[in-house]
C-alpha cells in the first residue's frame, strides 16, 4: 500500500525521518506554529541527538511564544547544562514558572519544580529558602492531582517551616490526598499519624487500612509487567 514505511528497510526509515524533520521545520519557521517548533525540538534532540539545535529552538519557542512544554523542557536543559546551555537554576526556575502559569501537559510538573527550587533557595534571586512561596506552588500542583506536591505539602506542615507553623491537621489532609493519588510514603505517614495519635485523634483501624494501602502500592510498583499477548 502506498505511503506505508517498511521499518526493516534502513534507507526507507532514514528518508522517512528526514521528511519528518523537513515537515517540522516548515511548521516552525514558515507556518510560525509553536507546536510545530516544539515538535522540531523533540525531533532534533530525540532523533538527531542535536541538543544544541534543540536548545536554540526551545529557547526561542519559550521566550517568544511562551509555549508551555518548550519552557518546561528548556528549564530541564538549564538544570543539567544540556545543549550547550549553562547550568543555571535561577533561569531554570524562570522557565518552569512560565510553564506553570501557562498551563499544559507539563504544567503541574513545572509548578512542582518551581516549588522545589524556591523551597531550597536555588531558584530565588537572594538564594534564600522561601517555604511560603514554595507552598503556593505545591498547592497549585497538588490541586491538579500531582502526588509529589501533595506529599511535600504534608511534610511542610508535619515539620513546620519558616513562616509556616506546624499543623497536623493540614499534614494529615495532604498526606491522605497524596496517598489517594498513589504516593506510598504519604500512606505510611498518614498511617503512623493515626497509629500514634500524633496531633490527631488516634484510630487503629484507619492506621491499619493506610498501612495496607502502602503495602499494596509497594507490591504493585514492584510486580514485573506481563508481556502483552496478541489479541489482548
Amino acid at each position: 500500500m502506498a505511503g506505508l514505511i517498511n521499518f526493516e528497510n534502513e534507507e526507507e526509515v532514514k528518508a522517512y525521518l528526514e521528511n519528518i524533520g523537513v515537515e517540522y521545520s516548515f511548521q516552525c519557521y514558515k507556518e510560525k506554529d509553536p507546536d510545530g517548533c516544539h515538535r522540531l525540538a523533540d525531533y532534533l534532540s530525540g532523533i538527531k541527538k542535536n541538543f544544541e539545535g534543540a536548545a536554540k529552538v526551545l529557547k526561542e519557542n519559550c521566550e517568544k511564544n511562551l509555549h508551555s512544554e518548550s519552557c518546561y523542557k528548556l528549564g530541564a536543559y538549564y538544570v543539567t547544562g544540556k545543549g550547550g546551555l549553562p547550568t543555571d537554576l535561577k533561569t531554570a526556575c524562570s522557565c518552569f514558572l512560565k510553564s506553570c502559569e501557562k498551563g499544559g501537559k507539563k504544567s503541574l510538573d513545572a509548578c512542582h519544580n518551581v516549588a522545589l527550587l524556591v523551597h531550597d533557595g536555588a531558584g530565588n534571586d537572594d538564594e534564600k529558602p522561601n517555604a511560603v512561596l514554595a507552598r503556593d506552588y505545591y498547592v497549585k500542583a497538588c490541586e491538579g492531582g500531582f502526588a509529589p506536591s501533595c506529599f511535600n505539602l504534608s511534610t511542610i506542615y508535619l515539620q513546620g517551616n519558616p513562616g509556616i507553623p506546624k499543623n497536623m491537621s493540614e499534614a494529615l489532609k495532604y498526606s491522605l490526598k497524596a496517598c489517594d493519588l498513589g504516593h506510598i510514603w504519604a500512606c505510611a505517614n498518614a498511617s503512623r499519624m493515626y497509629k500514634l495519635g500524633d496531633g490527631i485523634e488516634k484510630n487503629d483501624a484507619k492506621a491499619e487500612a493506610l498501612k495496607n494501602r502502602a503495602k499494596t502500592l509497594h507490591e504493585e510498583q514492584h510486580v514485573p509487567s506481563r508481556p502483552l499477548k496478541f489479541g489482548e
